[in-house]
């Protein structure tokens, strides 16, 4: 078989009208087609002779010949883990299903599938170390819907989806089951011929109206060895619905509209074909189709694929055969990748992994005994084990003990996972010391919040719900209310005359012509603070935190200078408003002059 593309065989239908004169076949599996067809009246510039190259041509060949030469390979890499597809691809009436399933009438007729079930259970037979599963299913493609073929119920096979799992195309909710024996196999595979949807046209009394997919499952693992590893495989059987002209086959109604269907899967096919073949393409469209998408991973994917070409060979169907070997000389351009599908059983793998654990055990202690190391042990650190460890670290953290002795890499991790834990106990308990010494409690959110009393006398008032406020100012710092409301009073009792006097020796003062009549109010000027009035801060014994810190300046001497700051910035405010003022009058006495 050839390796890393897929091999194209054509198999000619036997025919008593064969068209000697069209269609040349030579030793070397190279098809020749001669055209008879030419144009009256004018030049006939059409092609009118193809050649085309092919792995092997079988005219006339029986069943057997073709099976050996072509799929028993295939059956027997399935065996060793090797995916393997054979497809069957032609015009209707070419022989697709009779080389796929064959004949029930006459047993030297067997078509491939029968032929490879009897191969591989005989090869089961004969591997008496090893344990093989066999799993069957199928399933047909009619009308782009996914019908599942040994379902026992009708309406299972409606609700099938194409998925993708590690580079392999997995049929959801197909039925799949396990086959014993040959016959079991056969009988599976006749179950579902017996459900395919067939239909009579002008070429052909029985043609198959969806594509079949008839998948063997296998699954292999070795009896002698206690081995984790497995072999998994599967072999694909396609049976593909022939390409039709309507103006042959005389379709009408249903049939017209199956073989719509099937033209255009066809077509979706083709283009997958030639793109794959495209080293420069990088989109190739599987999910045009639910045929693509299912023949995914045997179209230049991890499987060894031979396609059947079925060729007509009269010469009334010379259009459709050349159509076939075009098909089949691009399908030759197809890379495939085959590797072999090895999987490990988990519980297995555990298994194995714990006895070369214990093996790796014994190694050690042994090599312990020749070092004259003895009561060195392993095994995970008990309770007991723990706290004398945890003894011995504080007594070389407290200099009593000079050094550890480490015995191995397990007490070096031990060593520093006790080590650990000593660090976050005495973080925890010098936290506690911490909230117990400023009085803290942690909220429920998490949040710690202060419960030091406020002090009374010519202190603060308590802060405001938001987390922060100036609080309450000391009777002393406040300002006398009577002074303020004199104040006032002998501000509002001066005459107009005065304040216009203020205004014009302003105006003199920038230089800038103003209107005798224009009012500018007086604003106080800002307070300063009073440093001596505000009492000392007496810090506590030990340095308190930051939030601390910032908490105590509030409640204390904070609050004095918070207030001045508040109306400083409330006097600022005023006299830019003031300024403001003045600007636009000045301008508007500039106007006026």
């Amino acid at each position: 078989m050839i390796n890393n593309r897929v091999k194209v065989v054509v198999r000619v239908r036997p025919t008593n009208s064969f068209a000697h004169e069209n269609i040349e076949i030579y030793d070397d599996n190279k098809v020749v087609i001669h055209s008879t067809k030419h144009a009256v009246g004018h030049i006939n510039n059409q092609i009118s002779d193809w050649s085309f190259p092919m792995d092997q041509v079988f005219h006339n060949t029986a069943q057997e010949t073709l099976y050996n030469e072509c799929v028993s390979e295939v059956v027997d890499k399935a065996l060793d883990g090797y995916n393997g597809t054979v497809m069957a691809y032609g015009q209707t009436g070419a022989g697709k299903t009779f080389t796929i399933t064959g004949s029930t009438e006459n047993f030297q007729e067997r078509g491939v599938i029968p032929r490879a079930l009897t191969h591989l259970f005989q090869t089961i037979n004969s591997m008496v170390e090893h344990s093989v599963v066999v799993r069957v299913s199928y399933m047909e493609i009619y009308n782009e819907i996914l019908t599942d073929l040994l379902a026992t119920n009708d309406n299972d096979g409606r609700s099938l989806i194409i998925s993708e799992d590690s580079g392999v195309m997995v049929v959801k909710g197909l039925t799949v089951r396990t086959a014993h024996s040959e016959e079991e196999a056969l009988n599976l595979l006749f179950e579902g011929e017996t459900n395919r949807v067939i239909a009579e046209h002008s070429l052909n009394h029985n043609s198959s109206r969806s594509h079949c997919v008839f998948t063997v499952h296998i699954e292999c693992r070795s009896k002698t060895q206690s081995s984790s590893n497995y072999k998994i495989s599967k072999l694909n059987f396609v049976d593909l619905a022939g390409s039709e002209r309507l103006g042959k086959t005389n379709s009408e109604g249903l049939t017209k509209r199956e073989a719509m269907y099937i033209n255009q899967s066809l077509t979706f096919l083709e283009q997958v074909i030639i793109a794959v073949a495209d080293r420069k393409r990088e989109h190739v469209p599987f999910r045009q189709s639910k045929l693509t998408h299912v023949l995914k991973d045997s179209i230049g994917g991890n499987c060894h694929t031979v396609m059947i070409a079925n060729i007509w060979g009269e010469a009334a169907q010379l259009e459709e055969t050349i159509s076939t070997l075009r098909f089949g000389t691009r399908m030759m351009c197809v890379a495939n990748e085959p590797l072999q599908n090895v999987h490990f059983d988990p519980v297995l793998l555990v298994k194995e992994y714990e006895q070369e654990i214990k093996s790796l055990k014994m190694e050690l202690a042994m090599h312990d005994t020749l070092a004259n190391r003895s009561n060195v042990s392993y095994e995970s650190y008990t309770d007991s084990q723990q706290v004398d460890l945890q003894l011995t670290i504080k007594r070389y953290i407290s200099g009593s003990l000079p050094e550890i002795e480490i015995v191995n890499l397990r007490q070096v991790k031990e060593i520093f996972k006790q080590f650990k834990n000593i660090v976050l106990s005495q973080e925890k308990e010098i936290e506690a010391r911490m909230m117990q010494k400023y009085n803290i409690d942690t909220t429920a959110d998490g949040s710690k919040s202060s419960r030091r009393d406020s002090i009374a006398d010519d202190g603060v008032g308590d802060t405001d719900g938001a987390g922060f406020g100036l609080g309450v100012a000391p009777t002393a710092a406040k300002l006398d209310k009577a002074a303020v409301v004199e104040a006032r009073k002998l501000k509002s009792r001066k005459t107009p005359k005065e304040k216009n006097e203020r205004v014009g020796s302003g105006a003199a003062r920038r230089s800038q012509p103003q209107s005798p009549t224009e009012e500018v109010p007086e604003l106080p000027p800002p307070i300063t603070p009073a440093l001596s009035s505000i009492p000392p801060l007496h810090p506590p014994s030990s340095p308190p935190t930051k939030a601390d810190a910032f908490e105590e300046f509030k409640r204390e001497r904070g609050s004095e200078i918070n207030r001045i700051f508040v109306e400083n910035k409330k006097t600022l405010g005023e006299k830019k408003r003031a300024a403001k003022e003045l600007s636009a009058n000045v301008n508007e006495a500039r106007k006026k002059l």
